[in-house]
């Protein structure tokens, strides 16, 4: 027999998993109608939510959540490293959630948080819906995102240790138009996807500024199995930019095979960057330039923040946000001139 979700009502009632939770919490900000139907809802599908709301009441359990995307896994693990030395040193127990693609594994996730009582939630950016995080926001569990900027953050409970890649891209983008170089495209990274938009976000507000328009957002769907494949077969028909910046090491090492193939010089004839450094980067040839970001500190700044916020210290309680610092790494994908 499939197991009834909070997912499950708010398709069933036709209103968002956040209506749906203030209701299970008795909160007077939903309308007595919209009420009706969403306990309508939880009746005719046997939805039992009593379970969560018990375990809320019971105490803490010195425990902390970090959910983190099981793909990227090998990305973090430097930011994993931090967060749960500085969880030792407070005497955090570590519960690790690992999220996949679809819709049921979320669903896992956000009860098995609720349901454990843990303490505070530490998650990267990507890994929830913006209606998922508001669940969440509901049961009053202290959050740290890791990652990039959490844009229009209404909630004081969610505190947020960041790169800047808005900044980071328009800053990069400038140094090149500054080298006369305006021919740029950016590849999408469909696993980081938050990021992936601030990124464009600062490419475009480069070329807005120059009375330019940004149109080389390289981007492709589920069809292909690798950016590897997609970009071979892209690069067929299309020539590249003057620069190409991708996320990921794996797509900047698919794109200098894919000019190696089609017998396009890099970096004579085309630049490549990769925002996330990674040790593959200067394993192959050429080596490739990319950013650095302290990912140990990040993880550890992270767990820091969320012990603070869980005690409520007067240092944290006005401002939850801390930017993370970057350099760029000049290699052998990228000219100095």
């Amino acid at each position: 027999m499939k197991r009834i979700t909070i997912y499950d009502v708010a398709k069933e009632a036709d209103v968002s998993l956040a209506t749906v939770s203030r209701v299970i919490n008795d909160s007077n900000v939903v309308r007595e109608d919209t009420r009706i139907r969403v306990q309508e809802a939880i009746e005719k599908l046997g939805y039992k939510p009593n379970a969560i709301a018990q375990g809320l009441a019971l105490s803490k359990t010195t425990t902390i959540s970090i959910v983190m995307s099981e793909k990227l896994f090998s990305y973090n693990s430097k930011i994993l490293n931090g967060l749960m030395d500085v969880a030792k040193i407070y005497n955090y127990n570590i519960m690790l959630h690992t999220t996949s693609k679809g819709i049921s594994k979320m669903q896992d996730v956000i009860e098995s948080i609720v349901k454990s009582r843990v303490d505070g939630v530490i998650l990267f950016n990507d890994n929830f819906s913006e209606e998922e995080l508001e669940v969440l926001h509901l049961y009053q569990i202290p959050m740290v995102v890791v990652g990039s900027k959490i844009e229009d953050k209404k909630d004081g409970n969610v505190g947020n240790v960041y790169i800047d890649f808005e900044k980071l891209a328009y800053e990069f983008v400038n140094s090149y138009f500054e080298k006369g170089i305006t021919d740029i495209s950016l590849v999408e990274d469909k696993l980081n996807l938050s990021m992936m938009h601030q990124l464009r976000q600062g490419v475009e507000k480069a070329y807005q500024e120059k009375g330019m328009k940004f149109e080389k957002y390289i981007t492709y769907d589920d069809t292909y199995r690798s950016s590897y494949d997609f970009l071979t077969e892209y690069f067929e028909t299309t020539k590249p930019s003057e620069l190409v910046i991708t996320f990921r090491d794996s797509q900047a090492i698919a794109f200098i095979n894919a000019c190696h193939e089609a017998g396009i010089k890099v970096p004579e004839e085309t630049q490549v960057v990769a925002i996330l450094d990674d040790k593959y980067l200067r394993m192959v040839r050429p080596t490739i330039s990319s950013f650095n970001f302290p990912d140990y500190d990040m993880g550890a700044i992270a767990m820091r923040l969320l012990t603070k916020m869980l005690v409520n210290d007067e240092a944290v309680k006005e401002n939850k946000d801390i930017e993370i610092g970057y350099t760029y790494i000049q290699r052998q994908t990228t000219r100095l001139d």
